[in-house]
């Protein structure tokens, strides 16, 4: 097992799980990953078919679980009703006091499998629909876009929903990463743990920031308004969202990708505008920023990723709970990691021995 759960290099732009370059992993599924992150290799054919046969079996919901959810206030952002709801299951699970290897695994099965099953199921309600039950033979991305439309996603689509979640799944010691960590490190259970990382993620500086950027691309509508929106934000010193990064210090690999992925869907489907709109936006930030002022602050992964959500029409109400769709495998490794140390975090002493 490769204990480096993760690696980021911020001046050349290098991000590896367990020692796999993100641009090996991208074509991988994201069960792949997932078993990855959380077992510390990479799986073997009949390994993996089990790992997600095991995911798809516990995709379901039950009746209590949506009365809990038709109970949500059905105007408030996804994330507000998952982290609800996730608590609210946690009493439910067989093994919810059982912190052995074992028992964590099938918690962590469950939670992976039924996290998207919850976002999809608020959605459709909160838009007056009736949910989409699971299709256990799609893979984890096409499932949660046919839960929320209610039609097979096209290839392309599911592909890049498959991908979204592969580069949302781990990247270090982030904020919401600490915040489970910090909970596991009590040996307090792991949906306390994923609920911990949930709240956290939800802040605007943190996984909120792609609802933020997609609200921006809105509000600029146009490649032709971004160089005076651009150029107005940095005159107030107002943050551009989408941009910067604390770790990176150069172009984040994620949004790389998520700008390849983001051109493909706008050229797939003949609408270049909102590509163009961004593409300007970046290109306005780095001349003003990088070029002029020689500060280091490029697209990070919340921008292109924006972007690609307004091609799949999926709502800013939703963005962030993707996000937490794909990261929660990394919570979870980060969890069973600091089960294994059997030892409490105390901000101070995990600064100085840990970091």
């Amino acid at each position: 097992m490769n204990k480096n759960i993760c690696f980021i290099d911020g001046l050349e732009g290098i991000l590896k799980y367990r020692d796999v370059d993100i641009n090996e992993l991208i074509d991988l599924p994201y069960d792949a990953v997932s078993y990855l992150l959380i077992k510390g290799e990479l799986s073997e054919e009949k390994e993996l078919a089990e790992y997600s046969a095991r995911l798809h079996a516990e995709r379901g919901i039950n009746r209590e679980v949506m009365d809990v959810i038709r109970m949500c206030n059905l105007n408030i952002d996804s994330m507000e009703a998952l982290l609800t709801v996730v608590s609210f299951i946690s009493q439910f699970d067989p093994d919810l006091y059982d912190n052995s290897l074992e028992g964590n695994m099938r918690k962590a099965i469950r939670l992976i499998a039924v996290v998207p099953t919850i976002v999809a199921a608020y959605y459709r309600t909160a838009n007056g629909k009736e949910p989409v039950p699971p299709d256990p033979s799609l893979a984890h991305g096409a499932n949660f876009l046919y839960m929320i439309k209610g039609s097979k996603p096209d290839p392309l689509e599911a592909e890049v929903m498959e991908k979204d979640f592969i580069l949302s799944a781990e990247h270090e010691l982030n904020a919401s990463t600490f915040s489970s960590r910090v909970t596991a490190s009590t040996m307090s259970d792991l949906y306390s743990a994923v609920v911990s990382g949930l709240c956290t993620l939800k802040g605007p500086l943190h996984g909120g920031a792609r609802s933020e950027v997609m609200t921006m691309i809105e509000t600029i509508g146009s490649p032709e308004n971004a160089e005076k929106f651009v150029l107005e934000k940095i005159e107030k010193r107002e943050k551009i969202m989408g941009f910067g990064h604390r770790v990176y210090k150069t172009y984040d690999p994620r949004g790389t990708i998520f700008k390849q992925l983001s051109r493909r869907l706008a050229e797939a489907k003949g609408d270049m505008h909102w590509y163009e709109t961004a593409e300007a936006i970046e290109n306005a930030v780095i001349r003003e920023l990088v070029e002029k002022r020689g500060k280091p602050i490029y697209p990070n992964i919340d921008f292109y990723s924006g972007v690609i959500y307004k091609y799949m029409e999926i709502p800013p109400q939703l963005a962030t709970s993707i996000f937490a769709i794909g990261r929660i495998s990394g919570w979870i490794a980060h969890c069973f990691d600091q089960y294994e140390k059997k030892k409490i975090i105390r901000p101070r002493i995990f600064m100085l021995d840990e970091c």
